[in-house]
Formats: structure tokens, sequence, C-alpha cells
């Protein structure tokens, strides 16, 4: 049978490899629209719900209004990557779509960029590089990483990731999570043991569970927010969390911008109170010319490419088109047994 599937993250388009083959592989008829697609230019591409069967997707906006026009004829969403937040979920269930996603396959690419923008942010790379273009010697004081404290939003996979490379680091690490189980226990005291091998001396790094939010604010030198997007959590770190904060606090957000009142922030980063803000997501996305985090000094933006790596987009691709084919197969087992 042939499917019709449209394709919308836009690195999976750009980013040849073997993902690219196993769909073309599969004989369905794709088409292609670059991403991130609002409400308005998905309803544009579905039509009349007689479009397509199914999406490879990103950060699209697949809410109800969008989910109904495309339920005559679609089956499943594919989700490219982890978060569902732009899905309405309750909504596709009602309507039978199928939503999938692919965890498990970007928490190491993720991680990485959150050390670039922290390493950005306090030795002031991107400013070095141009004056260094310009000519200039000019030369600025940064700090170190080694030997401060570290705290982590969300212990899911890439919060576990970021602490144990923060204590490779030689960073102690305060870790905050809104749920807590003998799992994140267990791998806190992996963390201890490993890190307390001898190699670590000059800077033996600890690391803590804080209970409660505002137990990790007052007690650590960076901040870095890993939590999945939900209703409850929007706009989480907001003014009075962040003024709970140290003076001079570094910040990363490489989850969702949502999470971050982003006018807080940039009153928090002109007054000095946040000494640097690095986020690879904002709200909303794609950037808009007002968002008030643009033009200021040590604040440094990337468009969401925490997962987009060559090794990353293989990974995610593949799983994508993984559950897509299992998912429209899945789909047609049921109608048989149905018929």
């Amino acid at each position: 049978m042939t499917y019709s599937i449209l394709v919308s993250t836009s690195s999976f388009i750009d980013t040849p490899g073997p993902h690219v083959k196993k769909l073309m592989d599969t004989g369905f008829e794709i088409v292609k629209a670059r991403g991130p697609l609002n409400e308005e230019q998905l309803l544009s591409y579905i039509g009349d719900g007689s479009n397509f069967d199914a999406f490879v997707c990103g950060e699209d906006d697949f809410n109800a209004k969008v989910l109904q026009a495309a339920a005559p004829r679609a089956k499943v969403i594919s989700k490219y990557g982890v978060g569902l937040d732009k899905i309405d979920l309750a909504e596709a269930e009602k309507l039978g779509i199928k939503v999938t996603n692919t965890p498990g396959v970007n928490h190491t690419t993720v991680t990485e960029l959150t050390f670039g923008l922290l390493l950005s942010l306090t030795r002031y790379i991107p400013e070095q590089n141009a004056l260094v273009h310009k000519g200039e010697w000019r030369r600025q004081t940064g700090r170190e990483l080694a030997g401060k404290t570290f705290g982590i939003l969300g212990f899911g996979r890439v919060g576990k990731e970021v602490a144990k490379r923060a204590m490779a680091f030689g960073m102690n690490v305060r870790v905050f999570n809104t749920s807590w189980s003998s799992q994140h226990s267990a791998y806190l005291e992996e963390l201890k043991s490993v890190f307390g091998h001898r190699l670590f001396s000059e800077y033996p790094p600890q690391i803590t569970r804080a209970p409660r939010d505002e137990d990790i604010f007052p007690h650590v030198d960076f901040l870095s927010v890993h939590m999945s997007l939900t209703r409850d959590n929007q706009y989480f770190l907001n003014k009075r969390r962040l003024m709970m904060c140290k003076r001079g606090i570094y910040v990363v957000n490489v989850s969702r911008g949502a999470l971050v009142d982003q006018r807080a922030m940039a009153e928090c980063v002109r007054s000095g109170h946040v000494a640097g803000y690095g986020a690879d997501v904002l709200d909303p996305e794609p950037v808009q010319l007002d968002n008030p985090l643009l033009g200021l000094t040590n604040v440094h933006l990337t468009p969401h490419v925490g997962s987009r790596t060559y090794e990353s987009v293989v990974r995610q691709g593949t799983a994508a088109v993984d559950n897509l084919v299992r998912a429209l197969k899945a789909r047609e087992t049921e109608g048989t047994q149905a018929a």
C-alpha cells in the first residue's frame, strides 16, 4: 500500500544519510516542507484532510484544530525528537491518530551544546573571536568552572549526562527533579563512586539532591534547565526564582523556551543579577524581532540546534522512520482484523 507522508523537520531534510535512504526505500509518496510549521502553514498543506496518511514532524504546531483537519486520512504522527509539547496528545488519541517519538537518541548531543553555551558565556568566546577578526587584541577575563557549583533543573536523560560532565569539569552538582525514584538515587550513588577516584582530588566533585526547587537557587553558581515542558511549569524560571539565585549566576536553557520567563531573564541580565544567559530555545520559535533577549550583552543564542549533529540526526531520523513504518503496519493489521 502506498502512503503519503509529510516530512517537515528541516534537519532530517537537510542532512544526507541512511535515515533518508530508509525513508525513500519505503516507496511512500514523500512531501517535504521546511518546518517548524505553524497552524496556518500546516492547515495549508493538509487541505481538506485527504492529503496525508502520516507526518514526520519536528516542532510543528499540531494543535487540536490541525489534528481535526488531518484526521479524515491521518493515521500516524512520528515525532523526530523527544518533546511532545507541540502535539495535542489528548486530541490525537480521541481522533485515533498514533503519536510516537524517539527518546534516547539525542541526549549526548544536547548535553554537549549545554557546555558549549556555558563555556561560550564564561570565556566570552564569540566576543573575543569577533575582536580578533577585526584585528584587535583586547582580552577579557573569564571564569573557571572547576570548583564551582552547578545546578540542574530536571534529572532525566539529558540532566544525568550534564551532571556527569559537570563533575568531570571538577564541579559540584545539585539536582532537582519534580519526581524522585530509586533509579535517580542509584545514579547519584554511582556518580559519587566514580568521581571519588584520586584523579579528581584537586577538585573533588560532589553531587547532592535538592528536595525542593527553592533548595537549589541560592546555592549554585551555574544553572541549567533540562525539564520537559508541561502546562504546569510554563515560565518555571520566573522573576521570583531568578531573584533567589546568587548575583552573577550563569544560566543555560537547551530544553524549551517557555520554561523561562524571557522578559524577567532580560531584566536580570541588564541589571547584572544574571551574568550570562545561553539558550538554544526561545518562546516563540522561530525567533521574533521583538524578543526581549535580542541584542543583550552576554546573551548567547542558537536556533534550536541542540540535537542537530550528523550523528544525532541519523539516530533520530532512523528511529522516526522505524516508528512510522511500524505504526502504519500496525494500523494495516488492525484494519484487516476489523474487516
